[in-house]
């Protein structure tokens, strides 16, 4: 970042686009809010390092390059916080807008309180260590994105994704994964129903699985040193290769590949609308 040529702060600003192209600044200890509730009052800036700021008004940083923001809160007023922004740092800051980052690239996150549905669609290049996630519809259509030591709660998780890696997570979600590419999960606990359908190259090593239904109509599916808990009918449909300690309640019409498993309740192959070969087998 380049060095300040002004430094703004202790002051509050409510109006319309109030600091507007702002370039080269640091903003320090600073409140955007008031009764005049003006949008976009960062919009359009250039180098700039935000600390310890209160943001309540929507759309402050739209079309920002390169920006720091750090310690600072982003509360559910603040809606679209970042939209179309680009190599940033977010650290120890609260976003607590719905839809706080879309279309932006080049965003590093970190120890961050985030609670924003629809958080990070359609971005690319965006790292997230370090911190609690709510979102109800999270990175939707993104790609190239780094998630390591996050614990998330959501919904209807990483859909359409492409180059997608999580390490050390807690995800406690729902239909996560659906028609997403090259995703790879590693030590990380992943709790949903009708988990990653349709995906393609999905790989999880050392990974927990629990939920219903988890694993179909899946292609180039990997499961190393997984362990399966309250899953049933599993892989249906699915070209995998999985090995798995512990017990699957059952399998239902793998397409291709195998499956190793330490037990297994029910193995289902009836009632297939397309060819399965895939093999089911109980080490010994």
């Amino acid at each position: 970042m380049k060095p300040f040529n002004q430094i703004i702060e202790n002051q509050t600003f409510d109006e319309e686009r109030a600091l507007y192209h702002l370039q080269s600044a640091k903003v320090r200890g600073c409140t955007f809010a008031g009764p005049v509730d003006g949008e976009s009052v960062l919009k359009e800036g250039r180098d700039i390092d935000i600390e310890k700021c209160s943001f309540s008004l929507r759309y402050p940083m739209w079309h920002v390059n390169g920006f720091r923001l750090t310690q600072s809160t982003m509360d559910v007023l603040t809606r679209a916080a970042l939209w179309y922004s680009d190599h940033g740092e977010i650290r120890g800051s609260k976003l607590h807008g719905i839809k706080a980052v879309r279309e932006c690239n080049d965003i590093l996150l970190q120890d961050c309180d985030i609670e924003s549905p629809e958080f990070g669609w359609k971005s690319s290049d965006v790292t997230l260590k370090d911190s609690n996630l709510v979102s109800e519809y999270v990175f939707f259509d993104s790609k190239n994105v780094t998630l390591q030591n996050v614990t998330m709660k959501g919904k209807y998780s990483f859909q359409y994704m492409e180059n997608l890696v999580i390490e050390n997570c807690v995800l406690d979600t729902k239909d996560a994964f659906w028609h997403s590419k090259n995703v790879t999960v590693k030590d990380s606990v992943v709790k949903g129903e009708y988990l990653a359908w349709f995906s393609d190259g999905l790989t999880l090593i050392n990974c927990k699985i629990i939920g219903t239904q988890p694993l179909c109509y899946c292609k180039n599916l990997k499961l190393i040193n997984c362990t399966m808990e309250d899953t049933d009918l599993s892989f249906e449909y699915s070209d995998v290769e999985a090995d798995v300690t512990g017990h699957v309640i059952s399998v239902k019409n793998p397409k291709s590949g195998t499956i190793m498993l330490d037990s297994v309740g029910e193995v289902i192959m009836e009632d297939a609308v397309m060819e399965c070969s895939g093999k089911v087998i109980i080490r010994e």
